[in-house]
This record gives structure tokens, sequence and C-alpha cells, in this order.
């Protein structure tokens, strides 16, 4: 089993001003193909393990993963999967609003999307060093907030909620903002509900959803 680079659906320069070209040439090119070199890397290691075909599978039962390679597998597997979602997560111009059960889900978890833009851009700005931030459904399909280290994934058991399911995500590792941003975290994770491709979201919540039933 190996994993391929996905490619974009837009151009590197296509969600200007909110994210540069060059960073995302950098973010997607170099750092998202590292992870996933890397992680097949591991996997040629251990040719006895058949890693399943999804990555999100891969990585949500780590303890399958043989112990030589499980750190590998769970930082690389998990940057793999989770910059997999997050291209998709983005589009240029971004969509309005979030969209049938998922607006519905938002409204009663929330009280409504600005509470929860709110919610998540603390969460954001607060994990401290690198990580990601998401909005994630449990098996009967409540929405929270939370965030994970490093290239962690809410999925992951033993590291979040065993029933958490990313349903949004945001990389706040620096390679993901510090040319255009610097320091200043909490200015691109604002930017970033510029380019929100919510019907993508909606889409990916009422799947989740319909899985677990």
């Amino acid at each position: 089993m190996s994993y391929t680079l996905p490619q974009l659906s837009y151009a590197y320069d296509a969600l200007e001003p909110t994210m540069d070209a060059l960073t995302m040439e950098i973010h997607h090119g170099k750092h998202h193909n590292a992870y996933v070199n890397n992680l097949n890397a591991a996997l040629a290691k251990e040719p006895s393990f058949a890693a399943p075909r999804c990555v999100f599978a891969l990585i949500k039962d780590l303890p399958a993963v043989p112990e030589s390679i499980r750190n590998i597998v769970r930082n690389n597997g998990g940057g793999h999967a989770n910059h997999s979602l997050f291209w998709r997560i983005l589009e240029p111009g971004g969509s309005k609003t979030p969209e049938n059960s998922l607006a519905e889900a938002i409204d009663k978890d929330f009280g409504g999307l600005d509470a929860l833009r709110e919610k998540f851009i603390a969460a954001a700005t607060a994990r401290f060093g690198s990580g990601w931030a998401w909005l994630v459904a449990d098996e009967n399909g409540s929405l929270s907030i939370t965030s994970t280290p490093n290239q962690d994934n809410p999925i992951m058991q033993g590291i979040a909620q065993p029933t958490a399911f990313p349903v949004l995500g945001i990389d706040v590792w620096e390679h993901a903002y510090y040319l255009k941003y610097q320091n200043r975290r909490p200015d691109y994770v604002a930017a970033f509900w510029n380019v929100i491709n919510w019907s993508f979201v909606s889409a990916h919540y009422t799947k989740l959803i319909s899985a677990k039933k």
C-alpha cells in the first residue's frame, strides 16, 4: 500500500489574499508531500503489515500499526490525512454559510455561526506551538470544538475522544501562515473564514453522520 499527494482543485494563487501563492506551494508541494513520502517509507519497512487504503482508517487504529513504525505513522499519516481534508475545506472566495443538517447542528450546539466562529478562533489561537483546531462531531452528530498537537487527528484512538470525527479543521503550524502573517496567528485564523468551502464541509458532515446510523 502506498499513498499519493492529492492534487488541488485550484491554483496556488487562488486563495489570495487570505493565503499567498508561495505559502500554498510550499505547504502543499513540500510539507504535505514530505508526509506522504515519509509515510510510504515507513510502511515499506513493515511489508507484512497490510495498511488500509484509506489513510483515515490507518490513523484511526494506530494500535494495529507495528510498534516499530507507529510513531512515524502517527506523525506522517496524521499529516497526510489532516492536509488531505484541509485542502478540500478551502475554496477561492469561500461559500456563504453552512447548509442543511450542518446548519441545524450549528444552531443547536452553538446558537449560530457567529458563536461557532468565536469559539473556533479562540481554540486555534490558544493551541500552543504546532497543531490543529477542529470542529468535530460525535456519533450522534453533536458538534464541539477541540484542538490537537502536531499532526494528531481527533479520530486517533487514545489521543482524543475516539468518537470525535473531524468536520472542519485549520492548520496552525507556522508553515501554514508565517510568510504572510508572521507571528499574527489570530489574523490568519480570522482570514481563514473567508475561504471555507461550506458546501463541502456541509456534505462531509452529512456523510459522516449517515455512515454512523
